[in-house]
């Protein structure tokens, strides 16, 4: 008999420090699919549900995909765009089943509105609308902020093993593997157990791409993966811009049997995760040193990349500080781009006023002027986009289509800068290619990021520096008024017994 399986996705890391409402208008500006629509837009992309999709195809199982949601981080989802996205699932549920399983993608840090641990509500009605026997499986970032009811209400949690993420139609059809292993019979079922940690950060912050703690616990977790009865061994960065009780790094394991070996795995991976709490694979300089540095240096064919770290919108900051481009360009650099600053007032006059145009007005800075001044800056129009859109070309993200909006290339001093509508981070070589920008034949690259970039453009740089300028994704968590995290909690009130 067809199994059938209802497969969706909700996605969201919330910042709560942002004052940026995330609304279903920003859902509509990233990823917002519905119906038959998520299997046409995300079949044969690097996403989670198209890894579900080709294990489904292999299996013969009937897929039901309401709806698949995903918006660029920011401040707390909208009751109003929560109930939307929530309700699609449970109706879905309540108006299409009976179903034999229910596998869903989420991200593990979101909060809406009423809803601190959001995912966590998600996974318990849907555990309440199916009953025990039917399995729940989700996938997660790996900076998911992890709860108990999470974990009580899900069979099995597979959390990303990369950062840069590139490893999300993988996990996809870890999932769906999983479930085709219960479908079979090899095993009864599967139970999912958390450890979290007392920090807010940890694990190197998940880093992967360097050897450092998260590298060291991920091998150490494949080799608890090989212990019969241990399915999933998943380790969880957290994210520390989501002001919640439950903010922060954990460790779940999902078995088929052994619960107490699973129980044993969790205290290993914790005590390491503490132990190794203040490891770090990288430094952070100021706009100025960071300049000075590279002024320093000798000539290359290579350039050297920056990521705007504090002012990255994948960790929900506004993307429009532009302290570090007005330091790039008081420095009197040459040959250099900066991508990107979401400015949707300079977009508008840019387009209107076309290329060639010359234009003076404020950049940036008008999300939250608190957190940086607009730059009052003169710049040259070269490359104009009434409606830039693009394919991401990967590894990150690969084949799924990016909306920017109303966008232009505005060439400030010896900067090119894109200047974007919509909110992204610039992960993707396609964000200066698509305006006729070829990143690799610069000498100086920044792009508002922390870490997502190194996948892109780690290849082509002669040295990446990432840079602490102004924004709410600072790496110095005494910047920001913690009020709902459990205390104590590590680095804000130090160590202790």
């Amino acid at each position: 008999m067809t199994k059938r399986v209802l497969t969706a996705q909700i996605k969201h890391e919330t910042n709560t420090f942002s004052i940026l409402p995330t609304t279903l208008d920003s859902y509509r500006a990233r990823v917002l699919y519905e119906g038959d629509e998520v299997k046409e837009r995300l079949k044969g992309t690097n996403n989670e549900l198209a890894g579900v999709m080709d294990v489904a195809a292999e299996k013969g199982w009937e897929l039901v995909t309401p709806i698949a949601g995903d918006a660029t981080p920011s401040g707390k989802v909208s009751s109003e765009a929560w109930e939307y996205l929530a309700s699609a699932v449970f109706n879905a549920l309540k108006n299409d089943g009976p179903f034999d399983a229910v596998l869903i993608s989420l991200h593990g840090a979101m909060v809406a509105e009423g809803h601190d641990d959001a995912e966590g509500a998600l996974l318990s009605q849907v555990r309440a609308m199916v009953g025990p026997a039917v399995p729940v499986m989700a996938t997660l970032d790996l900076h998911a902020n992890v709860t108990v009811k999470m974990a009580e209400s899900a069979n099995a949690l597979i959390t990303y093993r990369t950062y840069p993420h590139i490893d999300m139609a993988e996990r996809g059809r870890q999932v769906a593997e999983l479930l085709a292993r219960q479908f079979a019979g090899e095993v009864d079922g599967y139970e999912t157990l958390i450890g979290r940690l007392d920090q807010l950060d940890g694990f190197d912050h998940g880093r992967t791409t360097q050897e450092g703690p998260m590298s060291e616990a991920l091998r150490k977790a494949r080799a608890y993966e090989e212990d019969d009865g241990i399915e999933v061994v998943s380790v969880n960065a957290g994210f520390s811009f989501a002001d919640v009780h439950d903010a922060g790094p954990s460790v779940t394991v999902t078995f088929s049997d052994d619960r107490e070996h699973a129980r044993s795995i969790i205290a290993d991976l914790v005590a390491f995760g503490w132990e190794t709490k203040e490891q770090s694979t990288v430094k952070h300089f100021s706009p100025e040193d960071a300049m000075a540095h590279v002024r320093a240096a000798e000539a290359s064919d290579k350039p050297f990349v920056f990521g705007d770290f504090s002012d990255n919108p994948g960790g929900g900051s506004y993307g429009d500080s532009p302290l570090l481009l007005k330091t790039m360009v008081e420095s009197g650099i040459e040959n250099a781009a900066f991508a990107v600053i979401s400015d949707p007032a300079v977009a508008a006059v840019a387009v209107q006023a076309g290329e060639g145009a010359e234009i003076s007005m404020p950049l940036g800075g008008k999300f939250d002027p608190s957190v940086t001044p607009p730059f009052e800056m003169t710049g040259t129009v070269t490359k104009v986009d009434a409606d830039a859109r693009f394919i991401f070309e990967g590894p990150m993200m690969k084949g799924v289509e990016a909306v920017l909006g109303p966008s232009a290339v505005i060439k400030i001093g010896g900067v090119e800068t894109v200047v974007i509508t919509n909110r992204f981070q610039a992960y993707d070589r396609m964000f200066f290619v698509h305006f006729g920008i070829i990143p690799e034949k610069k000498s100086l690259v920044a792009v508002k990021s922390a870490h997502h970039f190194r996948a892109a453009y780690g290849p082509m740089a002669r040295e990446i520096m990432l840079v602490d300028a102004a924004g709410i994704t600072s790496p110095d968590p005494n910047k920001f008024p913690y009020q709902n995290v459990r205390r104590p909690i590590w680095p804000l009130d130090g160590e202790w017994d």
